[in-house]
């Protein structure tokens, strides 16, 4: 029997509904952050001066904080211990702003207590990007050959993004958490604007949710046309 791998009842049943609860939430993280990056804080913090602040008041004095350009660039760099902050957060005003950077300055947090989900995410990112770059190949091949092994290593490596896909969930929803009682705690947002900085962070948690189900979509599929094909 021959094998393929284009648009079929597995990809309309498994594949399709997951991309479509991914589109769905990236247009709200991209909705919620445009909606409450046109809401000025009372407190008049930018989000370089809410990341640093944070810093701060963890006694966290060897991480720096940067711009960089684009939307929703935002991140933590570990490997170089530097906060990076897109153009409508770094010197921003706004709700969106502070929630962002107080997001990723509790990545920076995580990493410094020690937090053990984000560095399991960091020790299997070299396995992972492996993955992405040879999983498909031998698939392909494995395919093209008959040879089953090629296949199956093929499977295995992509399987290798799915677990990074379902460690990031913790690091992710933990920093969020640590980004809010912060927030809160230090005054930095009033009641009202917690609410929004909240709808920010948790839509954009949504889309590693999405990413995790478009991931194991996938891995599904190759295991029901893998295992269809083998009998």
């Amino acid at each position: 029997m021959g094998y393929y791998y284009g648009i079929d009842y597995t990809y309309l049943v498994l594949v399709l509904p997951a991309l479509l609860i991914a589109l769905i939430a990236q247009i709200r993280v991209k909705s919620a952050f445009s909606r409450y990056s046109r809401e000025r804080s009372v407190s008049g913090l930018t989000g370089a001066e809410t990341a640093r602040r944070i810093l701060e008041a963890n006694g966290i004095r060897d991480v720096r904080i940067e711009h960089i350009s684009g939307d929703l660039t935002d991140h933590y760099d570990p490997t170089e211990k530097v906060i990076r902050l897109s153009d409508s957060v770094y010197g921003a005003q706004t709700v969106a702003a502070i929630g962002v950077a107080a997001h990723e300055t509790g990545h920076a947090i995580q990493y410094d207590v020690g937090y053990a989900p984000i560095h399991i995410r960091s020790a299997i990112i070299p396995a992972t990007r492996i993955g992405s770059m040879l999983s498909w190949p031998l698939l392909i091949l494995g395919l093209i050959f008959n040879f089953q092994a090629l296949v199956w290593a093929g499977i295995l490596l992509f399987s290798l993004m799915t677990l990074f896909q379902l460690v990031t969930l913790p690091v992710e929803f933990n920093a969020s958490a640590r980004a809010m009682r912060i927030l809160d705690g230090r005054g930095m947002l009033t009641r009202e604007e917690l609410q929004g900085a909240r709808k920010v962070l948790t839509a954009a948690a949504l889309t590693y949710v999405a990413a995790l189900l478009v991931s194991l979509a996938q891995l599904l599929r190759l295991l029901l046309l893998f295992g269809r094909r083998r009998s």
